[in-house]
């Protein structure tokens, strides 16, 4: 594991995006290295529960650019069905999970936020779905915004590819609660521990009860993104303002 990293405290794995100088963005590689690390940590009889945060100022400040640029109309689609196994893992998981939020947490790390449990934020921390900004049909992010937001305020963040503050996340549902920013980690193993207070089997089948009611719209998502980030990449928009961005970044 070159991209995260994995820390056992007791029975909680820790799992941290390890990509700082990227602020955590994901790419192939990280993708693929946290499915496992998330399939894994299911299968493991060690492990009661998992924590999901990032190293360094961000949590997740979403897709690599860099990587997302040099995308063409045919392989959007197979980035659309790595992005489905990838946030799969994470949603499949039976165990408690836990996103400490120590940092924005923008696009495809948003998505892996509110796939969690509960989310434990600080009050620095941004949180939104930037996707239109770059020229990217905003697709998985309004599925999962709209299970907790509703229509007209997924619409307001979906469009305006605004970020969110710390206060508003936790006001509208994103975020679940707010701490000191060095204890975001430490507060999120004490609510996986609040979690497996409950009975382990009973958790079980209601986690899977809540996929099951949710996972023709999770599988209708993923065939929208994969025709709509096509039909975005067939117009050039997204590679002409991420090379853009990047010129200017270097």
């Amino acid at each position: 594991m070159s991209n995260i990293k994995i820390i056992d405290h007791a029975e909680i794995r820790v799992l941290a995006f390890d990509r700082p100088r990227k602020r955590n963005a994901v790419d192939a590689a990280t993708r693929a290295e946290l499915a496992m690390a998330f399939t894994a940590a299911d299968q493991d009889p060690a492990v009661a529960g998992v924590v999901v945060t990032g190293n360094g100022e961000a949590f997740c400040a979403g897709q690599d650019l860099a990587e997302a640029q040099a995308f063409d109309p045919e392989n959007a689609e197979f980035w659309v069905e790595d992005l489905r196994y990838f946030l799969s893992a994470i949603r499949d998981l039976d165990k408690p999970c836990v996103a400490a939020v120590n940092g924005t947490a923008a696009g495809a790390g948003m998505q892996v936020a509110l796939l969690c449990d509960m989310r434990i934020g600080h009050p620095g921390v941004k949180i939104g779905q930037p996707e239109i900004r770059v020229g990217l049909a905003s697709v998985i992010g309004v599925h999962l915004l709209s299970l907790i937001l509703g229509h007209a305020r997924t619409t307001d963040l979906a469009l305006s590819g605004r970020l969110l503050d710390a206060e508003e996340a936790l006001a509208i549902g994103m975020l679940t609660q707010l701490v000191d920013a060095e204890a975001v980690v430490d507060e999120a193993i004490a609510s996986v521990r609040y979690l497996l207070q409950r009975p382990p089997n009973a958790f079980r089948l209601s986690k899977q009860r809540l996929r099951e009611i949710t996972q023709a719209g999770f599988d209708e998502t993923f065939a929208a993104a994969a025709r709509l980030q096509r039909a975005a990449y067939e117009s050039g928009e997204p590679q002409r303002i991420m090379g853009e961005f990047l010129a200017r970044r270097r």
